[in-house]
């Protein structure tokens, strides 16, 4: 991703990528990428290269490579590792309220979009942090969807009716918020995020930040403006997208493209000769084989 990143007239900064959290060595947050040429165009870069890896190790299905663009300036950069996330669709935009209790939230949904509870399904991450909503929700009756890692994926799905997700919430990765939100923004969904710092050592880069622990980040506050792309390729098999096939020295991959402005969203199915691939060497500008 990096190496492509470079054939772009830009003139980027990563505002969120890899790191500290994920020990990679490439992608990191303040690392110039495109050419950086004086007339090229600022843009801000969040990339996850990979939002599911552990879903890769274990041959699971659901896992993406992603990244969003935005104008300089317009994509918050976050100093911590979890936050708590509340996505919907466009149905359910301005009813639901990330202060209100998981149990509250399924009652408004549920009323908003004429269902029983039993027929209002919520995605959250699979994990022990969440077992009180689970518990919670499990006894008003309504459907329960876990999921083993991909949450920006899941908050997609929750934009889309068939794709059977009303809403997803929990506590997931702050960065990929920032990507969820030129999604939402792009989806007309809704996103409403609030800081989990693990220790006092992020409250402290947290404030340093002008961040808030207890206040409620928007879509606009993650992502500002209109002039917003996101852009997703699946690597293996899931519910947002099919996963790279490879025939020999090709391979076909399935990607979703969308801009905030237009609102406009683009599937793309490519096939890539990789003998013919290459990309830009980060040492001497040289092309280089893939």
């Amino acid at each position: 991703m990096r190496g492509m990143l470079d054939y772009l007239d830009i003139r980027g900064i990563v505002v969120i990528g890899e790191g500290e959290k994920d020990e990679a060595p490439m992608l990191y947050c303040g690392e110039r990428v495109g050419r950086q040429a004086d007339d090229s165009i600022d843009v801000d870069i969040a990339v996850d290269p990979i939002d599911g890896t552990t879903l890769i190790a274990n041959g699971l299905a659901n896992s993406i490579s992603v990244i969003a663009v935005g104008s300089r300036g317009s994509l918050m950069s976050i100093p911590c590792y979890y936050a708590l996330k509340l996505a919907c669709g466009p149905k359910l935009r301005g009813y639901l309220d990330l202060n209100a209790s998981i149990t509250a939230n399924v009652r408004v949904a549920a009323a908003r979009l004429g269902k029983s509870f039993a027929d209002i399904t919520v995605a959250l991450l699979n994990r022990p942090r969440h077992d009180e909503y689970i518990k919670e929700m499990r006894a008003m009756g309504c459907r329960i969807k876990l999921i083993q890692d991909g949450d920006i994926a899941a908050a997609i799905a929750a934009c889309d009716d068939d794709k059977g997700i009303d809403f997803y919430y929990g506590i997931g990765g702050a960065p990929e918020a920032v990507i969820t939100a030129v999604a939402m923004k792009c989806l007309e969904g809704d996103l409403q995020v609030k800081m989990w710092p693990k220790d006092d050592g992020e409250r402290e880069k947290l404030a340093a930040a002008g961040l808030e622990e207890g206040k409620i980040y928007t879509a606009d506050d993650l992502a500002s403006g209109e002039d917003l792309i996101f852009s997703a390729t699946g690597i293996t098999d899931g519910e947002l997208l099919r996963g790279v096939r490879y025939y020999g020295e090709k391979a076909r991959t399935y990607s979703l493209l969308m801009r905030a402005k237009t609102k406009t969203v683009r599937y793309v199915e490519a096939v890539h000769n990789l003998n013919y691939k290459t990309v830009p060497s980060k040492e001497n500008r040289l092309e280089v084989p893939i």
